[in-house]
């Protein structure tokens, strides 16, 4: 019988593959929450396929409590999983935030009832290619990172034996603001332009992403982030070395006409430069930009 009950909120690409992954542990005994019922998910990672037999809720007043919680949803949907962490949660769980963006706990606490917030940073591709079909791709280093808590080493034990690897850091706050520098620029990019990564191979792409960039370092250094005079330069150099064929979570969903996770980005950087009294006029253009065609998704779908 296995030992953690763990539930998966959002079967979108990254809660997809951390289903997936966490299915694989013969440790976890794994319920997804979902809109639509899903049996079997098709998990593809390099060449291999492999199916995956799911145990799916859709109707939350039927969840009962878990040990952990791991929250996939949107940024900007953290309240409509509120009666799913209503009914899974308690004081003894942990929910893990697999989530875009800074300040997790703030947002994600007030609908915990007193469970403890686990924020983490996604590295890893998750694409969904169908409702019951995800890809893993990996990019660099450690698929998750979390800070250095007493819930860490358990948080990545959940993950041991399968396909992500889990990182513990200290220095947490700065790793998390040099991951909200790649999708300042990542996901607003290809969202406008409606293409993937191979898009930042352009100059005139590259030369808006420095500034926007620029902007963010000065930002993220107020708000207690360790980062380098070359921050921006650096953060671009090895983002050009991600696949080209790779989406972002952003080019997805205005693809499919969804609403977008813009405030938890280009919106973060642009509250915090607002509280520090610090000009972001690129990423207040993104943010504009981006609202708009979000607004325009919400009131079509």
């Amino acid at each position: 019988m296995a030992g953690r009950k763990i539930a998966v909120v959002g079967l979108g690409g990254i809660g997809g593959v951390a289903a997936a992954c966490l299915s694989l542990s013969p440790d976890n005994d794994v319920t997804v929450c979902a809109r639509s019922r899903i049996d079997m998910l098709t998990f593809d990672h390099n060449e291999d396929s492999t199916s995956i037999a799911l145990k799916t809720l859709t109707d939350p007043n039927i969840a009962e409590p878990v040990d952990w919680v791991i929250l996939c949803t949107k940024a900007q949907d953290v309240a409509s999983a509120a009666p799913w962490l209503e009914r899974l949660c308690t004081p003894q769980t942990t929910v893990a935030v697999l989530q875009n963006g800074i300040a997790h706990e703030e947002r994600v606490g007030p609908f915990a009832k007193g469970a403890t917030v686990l924020p983490a940073i996604v590295y890893y591709n998750g694409e969904r290619l169908a409702p019951d079909h995800v890809r893993l791709r990996h990019i660099r280093g450690h698929d998750l990172l979390v800070p250095s808590v007493p819930e860490a080493d358990a948080f990545a034990a959940l993950f041991a034996g399968t396909l992500i690897d889990v990182g513990i850091s200290a220095e947490f706050i700065t790793y998390q603001w040099r991951k909200l520098l790649v999708n300042v620029i990542a996901n607003p990019i290809t969202a406008l332009t409606r293409q993937r990564l191979g898009v930042f191979q352009r100059a005139d792409i590259q030369g808006l992403s420095l500034g926007i960039l620029r902007e963010a370092v000065t930002v993220g250094r107020a708000e207690g982030a360790r980062l380098c005079d070359n921050e921006a330069e650096s953060i671009l150099e090895t983002f050009l070395g991600y696949p080209a064929e790779a989406g972002t979570s952003m080019y997805f969903d205005c693809l499919a006409g969804r609403p977008l996770e813009i405030e938890a980005l280009n919106g973060a950087v642009v509250a915090a430069g607002r509280r520090h009294g610090i000009a972001t006029p690129l990423n207040e253009a993104m943010l504009a930009l981006l609202t708009a065609v979000s607004d325009t998704n919400a009131a079509e779908g």
